[in-house]
């Protein structure tokens, strides 16, 4: 999708939305009922959008995501909101694949632990091992879920504060030497 991107941005012409639109759709060799059903739109509106109706930005950010394409990539002008609903994306979508790891992991430790328990029982029923295993792993859980769902935007606030920090300091050479040849 980048090469088409880049392929349409080199085009002498300004290709309109609908244009675009079409040409991803074309190119994925989609209908517009399979562009609607993965991008959760009815049918209508990709035909709208296909006839030259102006989209919303809801439904731009949602034909963008279905083609793996920044919304920037389909509007006719780079507009700054499209850039930050780009990133707004993009936070959502790392957001979404954090969460889906949170779920695994936790479904996994039920498992894992409750089959732990009934091994534990029925070999071993005057000790409580799995007990403590179970504990373990369940503050691990606990952690990460705070860690997804309560403290993240302070993670992100810390990540951004440490990569201007970061990029600050590598400016600046710890020596001040340069390289003569």
């Amino acid at each position: 999708m980048q090469v088409l991107s880049q392929a349409l941005q080199r085009t002498g012409t300004m290709m309109t939305v609908a244009e675009k639109v079409k040409t991803y759709r074309l190119k994925k060799a989609w209908s517009q009922e399979q562009l609607a059903e993965v991008a959760s739109l009815s049918v209508r509106t990709v035909q709208r959008t296909e006839k030259g109706q102006k989209p919303s930005l809801e439904t731009l950010s949602a034909i963008a995501s279905a083609f793996d394409v920044n919304v920037s990539d389909l509007s006719e002008e780079n507009y700054v909101a499209s850039q930050a609903l780009d990133e707004r994306i993009s936070e959502a979508k790392t957001q979404v694949a954090q969460e889906t790891l949170f779920y695994r992991i936790l479904v996994t430790a039920v498992l894992v632990c409750t089959a732990l328990m009934i091994i534990n029982y029925l070999f071993t029923p005057k000790s409580y091992w799995s007990v403590g295993v179970t504990v373990i792993w369940g503050g691990l859980v606990i952690f990460r879920g705070i860690r997804v769902f309560i403290m993240r935007g302070e993670i992100a606030l810390w990540q951004q504060r440490r990569l201007q920090k970061i990029l600050r300091s590598g400016n600046k050479r710890p020596d001040n030497k340069t390289t003569e040849q």
